[in-house]
């Protein structure tokens, strides 16, 4: 060895040329992304609510994008919402109004695109967007399902069908959140896997500062500064919980 370094040496070949030192490991960088797949319920019985209803899914775009106070500045997040509403006629009606659009390019849903119609086919629109989700690969994703109703014309999938296809998404470690526009009762819910922490009842006049805050724990996720989405006793105090289950005795 001595000798081919010194032979090296005298043709003026540096040792690092021929010796590399090891590369260096350069340390992965977290995944800083999330995208929100909203599941809107849009039949018949959601009217009293509708624009109330879409007023909250804009605040949750806006409130996805927005930095968080004391936030690292230069700290980015990238943030998709995908939109999704349903409702059944003949058969099951699903539409894409919003397909992961940016946050900063979000262009707030209004009534024209959709209105309340039809009756609540729950399980085949949960099907329906996980797939959507699982076309689309993200490495984090928050799935939102919003309803005012129980389930009661589905054809595709049964509770656990539905449940089937949840349970492929809480295994990539997504996130799945069931909110209830002025309704309580989380027999379906539970039904599909739901557990009470992730559930939560939202009554009228509190839809858009609920779907604000539930942006940001969504926001909290995709950074990694929390590793779930938990509805915690202030969320459900912000949200009327209680006033909720209290007028529909549920």
């Amino acid at each position: 060895m001595k000798s081919l370094i010194a032979t090296l040496a005298m043709v003026g070949i540096s040792t690092a040329m021929v010796f590399p030192a090891a590369a260096k490991v350069l340390p992965v960088e977290p995944d800083t992304s999330v995208h929100s797949y909203i599941l809107l319920d849009r039949t018949g019985s959601m009217s009293s609510i509708w624009d109330e209803a879409l007023t909250s899914v804009n605040a949750y775009a806006k409130s996805v994008g927005e930095a968080d106070e004391g936030e690292i500045e230069g700290e980015d997040i990238e943030t998709a919402i995908t939109l999704a509403v349903f409702d059944h006629q003949e058969k099951l009606q699903f539409d894409v109004l919003r397909s992961g659009v940016k946050a900063e390019q979000w262009i707030e849903v209004t009534d024209d695109e959709a209105s309340p119609r039809g009756m609540t086919p729950l399980f085949d629109a949960i099907g329906r967007i996980v797939s959507v989700a699982e076309a689309d690969k993200p490495e984090k994703a928050v799935i939102v399902i919003m309803t005012d109703g129980q389930e009661n014309s589905s054809n595709e999938l049964t509770k656990d069908g539905a449940k089937a296809a949840l349970d492929r998404a809480r295994a990539k470690g997504w996130e799945v959140v069931f909110l209830g526009a002025e309704f309580a009762n989380f027999g379906d819910a539970q039904g599909v896997g739901m557990s009470s922490g992730k559930t939560m009842a939202v009554g009228q006049g509190r839809m858009q500062e609920s779907m604000s805050a539930l942006a940001k724990k969504s926001r909290a996720y995709g950074k990694g500064d929390e590793e779930e989405i938990i509805f915690d006793d202030a969320d459900r105090a912000q949200a009327g919980e209680e006033d909720v289950i209290e007028r529909k005795g549920q």
